[in-house]
């Protein structure tokens, strides 16, 4: 660490204690601990008063249950902002979590959500999504024997995680990953 830590704006929002102590050690922000997967009415209020007042950043772990548990937030609270660290980046002889990764990691990746690239949107039910999964097979993301190894590459690149194809699809049309930067992110690749 270079000797202060950024000071955030908006909450950060994690599952436990010790993932509470990572971001204290990376960050200056106000951390809402949820204490697992069941989230108190008046855990759900904070939230949403956080993200009207100063914007709220979700930062769980990187598997199937820290997944469930940002889908069950942004369902329930809108606005919210993601960070992501791959799992490779939270992972000890001791488990996967938050509270395994680096802080600078951890650091990394709020800083990428509170610039807004992150920024959950709803896309709108008329509109068409800006991705299909026309997409991810055309760029081997899908229906290829390399296709998950593709899509931790692709996620970790644009900052928006690991996921099947299906949830990998909904990342990109959720988090507004624009064609830009998604055509520019596979360049990278596969080159």
């Amino acid at each position: 660490m270079t000797g202060s830590r950024p000071k955030l704006r908006e909450v950060v929002v994690v599952e436990g204690l010790h993932d509470k102590q990572r971001v204290d050690e990376a960050v200056d922000a106000e951390v809402l601990v949820l204490g697992g997967g069941r989230v108190s009415r008046r855990t759900l209020d904070l939230l949403r008063r956080a993200v009207a007042v100063r914007g709220a950043i979700v930062l769980t772990d990187p598997d199937g249950a820290g997944e469930r548990i940002r889908r069950r937030l942004d369902q329930l609270v809108p606005g919210l902002r993601h960070a992501y660290l791959r799992k490779g980046r939270a992972v000890s002889s001791r488990g996967v979590g938050i509270e395994h990764a680096s802080a600078e990691d951890v650091r990394l990746a709020l800083l990428a959500a509170q610039s807004g690239e992150l920024a959950a949107s709803d896309t709108g039910r008329d509109e068409p999504p800006p991705f299909t999964l026309d997409d991810l097979a055309r760029h081997r993301l899908a229906h290829h024997p390399d296709a998950a190894r593709r899509r931790e590459k692709l996620g970790e690149r644009l900052g928006i995680g690991y996921g099947n194809a299906k949830a990998f699809l909904h990342k990109l049309n959720a988090y507004r990953v624009t064609r830009e930067a998604f055509e520019e992110a596979v360049r990278r690749l596969d080159g």
